[in-house]
Protein backbone atom coordinates (compact mmCIF):
# COMPACT_ATOMS: atom_id res chain seq x y z
CA UNK A 1 0.00 0.00 0.00
CA UNK A 2 1.40 3.72 -0.44
CA UNK A 3 1.51 6.01 1.74
CA UNK A 4 -1.17 8.32 0.46
CA UNK A 5 -3.28 5.22 0.95
CA UNK A 6 -2.59 4.30 4.70
CA UNK A 7 -3.09 8.54 5.13
CA UNK A 8 -6.57 8.62 3.56
CA UNK A 9 -7.80 5.44 5.46
CA UNK A 10 -6.09 7.29 9.22
CA UNK A 11 -7.92 10.58 8.60
CA UNK A 12 -11.05 8.41 7.12
CA UNK A 13 -11.46 6.47 10.41
CA UNK A 14 -10.29 9.26 12.68
CA UNK A 15 -13.42 11.35 11.16
CA UNK A 16 -15.28 8.27 11.81
CA UNK A 17 -14.53 8.10 15.38
CA UNK A 18 -14.81 11.73 16.05
CA UNK A 19 -18.53 11.21 14.60
CA UNK A 20 -19.27 8.40 16.88
CA UNK A 21 -18.06 10.39 19.93
CA UNK A 22 -20.01 13.43 19.01
CA UNK A 23 -22.86 10.92 18.65
CA UNK A 24 -22.18 9.58 22.55
CA UNK A 25 -22.17 13.34 23.77
CA UNK A 26 -25.29 14.14 22.32
CA UNK A 27 -27.16 11.52 23.18
CA UNK A 28 -26.38 11.72 27.06
CA UNK A 29 -27.13 15.34 26.67
CA UNK A 30 -30.62 15.03 25.03
CA UNK A 31 -31.45 12.17 27.97
CA UNK A 32 -29.78 14.05 30.63
CA UNK A 33 -31.06 17.29 30.09
CA UNK A 34 -34.24 16.81 27.65
CA UNK A 35 -35.10 18.29 24.01
CA UNK A 36 -35.22 21.95 25.42
CA UNK A 37 -35.88 23.66 28.89
CA UNK A 38 -37.80 26.48 27.60
CA UNK A 39 -41.27 24.28 27.17
CA UNK A 40 -40.14 22.43 30.46
CA UNK A 41 -40.60 25.84 31.52
CA UNK A 42 -44.31 26.71 30.16
CA UNK A 43 -45.26 22.86 31.60
CA UNK A 44 -44.00 23.65 35.00
CA UNK A 45 -46.78 25.83 36.26
CA UNK A 46 -49.94 23.32 35.56
CA UNK A 47 -47.79 20.53 37.30
CA UNK A 48 -47.54 22.17 40.12
CA UNK A 49 -50.59 22.16 41.63
CA UNK A 50 -54.08 21.96 40.75
CA UNK A 51 -56.17 25.10 42.05
CA UNK A 52 -59.49 23.76 41.94
CA UNK A 53 -59.49 20.04 41.77
CA UNK A 54 -62.21 19.19 38.61
CA UNK A 55 -65.90 18.26 39.43
CA UNK A 56 -65.94 15.03 40.91
CA UNK A 57 -68.85 12.42 39.31
CA UNK A 58 -71.00 10.71 41.76
CA UNK A 59 -69.89 7.81 43.60
CA UNK A 60 -71.76 5.03 42.01
CA UNK A 61 -70.68 1.16 42.39
CA UNK A 62 -68.16 0.65 39.74
CA UNK A 63 -69.31 -1.55 37.17
CA UNK A 64 -66.22 -2.83 36.24
CA UNK A 65 -65.28 -3.91 40.28
CA UNK A 66 -63.43 -7.13 40.39
CA UNK A 67 -63.22 -9.40 43.08
CA UNK A 68 -64.27 -6.22 45.57
CA UNK A 69 -61.13 -3.98 44.72
CA UNK A 70 -61.41 -0.29 44.45
CA UNK A 71 -60.84 0.41 40.36
CA UNK A 72 -59.38 3.93 39.28
CA UNK A 73 -62.06 5.05 35.94
CA UNK A 74 -63.54 7.54 38.56
CA UNK A 75 -59.73 8.30 39.68
CA UNK A 76 -60.07 12.54 39.43
CA UNK A 77 -56.41 13.39 39.81
CA UNK A 78 -52.93 12.52 40.86
CA UNK A 79 -50.93 13.27 43.79
CA UNK A 80 -47.65 13.10 44.38
CA UNK A 81 -46.86 11.58 47.82
CA UNK A 82 -42.87 11.41 47.99
CA UNK A 83 -40.43 12.75 45.90
CA UNK A 84 -39.26 16.48 44.71
CA UNK A 85 -42.69 17.55 43.91
CA UNK A 86 -44.31 16.49 47.27
CA UNK A 87 -47.76 17.76 47.68
CA UNK A 88 -48.19 18.69 44.01
CA UNK A 89 -51.60 17.52 42.07
CA UNK A 90 -52.53 16.93 39.31
CA UNK A 91 -55.83 16.74 37.12
CA UNK A 92 -56.17 13.70 35.09
CA UNK A 93 -58.19 13.99 31.95
CA UNK A 94 -59.41 11.65 29.37
CA UNK A 95 -56.14 11.37 27.24
CA UNK A 96 -52.76 9.38 28.41
CA UNK A 97 -50.47 10.67 31.25
CA UNK A 98 -46.69 10.82 30.42
CA UNK A 99 -43.96 10.41 32.80
CA UNK A 100 -40.40 11.26 32.28
CA UNK A 101 -37.64 14.12 32.24
CA UNK A 102 -38.59 14.87 28.60
CA UNK A 103 -39.80 18.08 28.15
CA UNK A 104 -42.44 16.94 26.47
CA UNK A 105 -43.90 14.93 29.46
CA UNK A 106 -47.05 15.44 31.13
CA UNK A 107 -45.39 15.05 34.36
CA UNK A 108 -41.57 16.10 34.12
CA UNK A 109 -39.46 14.62 36.73
CA UNK A 110 -35.99 15.34 37.09
CA UNK A 111 -33.91 12.96 38.99
CA UNK A 112 -31.20 11.02 38.16
CA UNK A 113 -33.25 7.55 38.42
CA UNK A 114 -36.08 8.79 36.14
CA UNK A 115 -35.64 7.86 32.20
CA UNK A 116 -36.25 10.83 29.33
CA UNK A 117 -39.66 8.42 28.45
CA UNK A 118 -40.24 6.41 31.42
CA UNK A 119 -43.26 5.53 32.18
CA UNK A 120 -47.13 6.12 30.72
CA UNK A 121 -50.82 6.42 32.39
CA UNK A 122 -53.73 5.55 30.05
CA UNK A 123 -57.52 5.05 30.62
CA UNK A 124 -58.85 1.84 29.38
CA UNK A 125 -61.91 0.36 29.03
CA UNK A 126 -63.10 2.73 32.08
CA UNK A 127 -59.21 1.59 33.58
CA UNK A 128 -56.31 3.72 34.36
CA UNK A 129 -53.43 1.25 33.54
CA UNK A 130 -49.71 1.96 34.01
CA UNK A 131 -47.44 0.89 31.19
CA UNK A 132 -43.40 1.26 31.52
CA UNK A 133 -41.65 2.60 28.32
CA UNK A 134 -38.67 0.15 28.90
CA UNK A 135 -37.17 2.74 31.76
CA UNK A 136 -33.99 2.08 32.96
CA UNK A 137 -34.68 1.83 36.90
CA UNK A 138 -38.22 0.76 35.88
CA UNK A 139 -41.91 1.36 37.38
CA UNK A 140 -43.28 -0.36 40.48
CA UNK A 141 -46.71 -0.75 41.36
CA UNK A 142 -47.55 -1.25 44.89
CA UNK A 143 -44.08 -2.45 45.28
CA UNK A 144 -44.00 -4.60 42.35
CA UNK A 145 -42.45 -3.88 39.15
CA UNK A 146 -44.14 -3.32 36.08
CA UNK A 147 -43.68 -5.29 33.08
CA UNK A 148 -46.79 -5.30 30.97
CA UNK A 149 -49.69 -2.74 30.84
CA UNK A 150 -51.35 -3.05 34.88
CA UNK A 151 -54.21 -2.20 35.67
CA UNK A 152 -54.28 0.83 38.88
CA UNK A 153 -56.19 0.78 42.41
CA UNK A 154 -57.25 3.67 43.55
CA UNK A 155 -54.46 4.93 46.09
CA UNK A 156 -52.22 1.89 45.33
CA UNK A 157 -48.41 3.61 45.13
CA UNK A 158 -46.77 3.76 42.25
CA UNK A 159 -42.80 4.43 42.14
CA UNK A 160 -41.14 6.50 39.22
CA UNK A 161 -37.44 7.17 40.18
CA UNK A 162 -37.44 8.92 43.24
CA UNK A 163 -40.89 10.27 43.04
CA UNK A 164 -44.16 8.06 44.69
CA UNK A 165 -48.02 9.10 43.81
CA UNK A 166 -51.19 8.13 43.61
CA UNK A 167 -54.18 8.14 42.02
CA UNK A 168 -57.15 9.47 43.73
CA UNK A 169 -60.80 10.40 43.25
Amino acid sequence: MSELTLLVLRFGFLILLWFFVLGVVYALRSDLFGQGRKVDAVKQPAVKAASAPPQAKPMAAPSSARSGNATVHNATRIVITSGTKQGSEIPLGKGPLTIGRAADSTLVLRDDYTSTHHARLLLWNDDWMLQDLDSTNGTFLAGKRVGAPTQIKLGAPIKVGQTTFELRG
